[in-house]
């Protein structure tokens, strides 16, 4: 699994938001953010600032992006060399997905 250096962050910003919005219980965050904790010693990050800016860049001049998901989606078209055709992309952001699939992706948007 590879992602952009910055999905932790984003990942723990919507476990909070959730939390402040009574989503989630403030007690359960420590088990979420341990179980975060693991799942990032099993990904691979994308580090490249300037390859991903400038792909982001130009997404957010073609799709509907906000810049953190243009920057999801730039640094997984720098990890694939811009040869996204038969790769899979994970999310479940409808114009997150729907970018991505314009940009050649596989999209998928997981359950529940």
């Amino acid at each position: 699994m590879v992602v952009w250096a910055l999905t932790r962050t984003e990942l723990s910003s919507a476990l909070w938001r959730r939390a402040r919005a009574g989503d989630v219980r403030r007690t359960d965050i420590p088990i979420a953010v341990k179980r975060l904790s693991a799942l990032a010693t099993r990904w691979n990050e994308v580090t490249d600032l300037d390859l991903v800016r400038d792909r982001a860049d130009r997404l957010l001049a073609v799709h509907p992006l906000r810049a953190a998901d243009a920057l999801q989606l730039a640094a997984a078209l720098v990890v694939y060399e811009e040869r996204p055709k038969g790769r899979d992309f994970v999310t479940s952001d409808g114009a997150l997905a729907s970018s991505a699939e314009a940009e050649g992706f596989n999209v998928l948007i997981p359950r529940g």
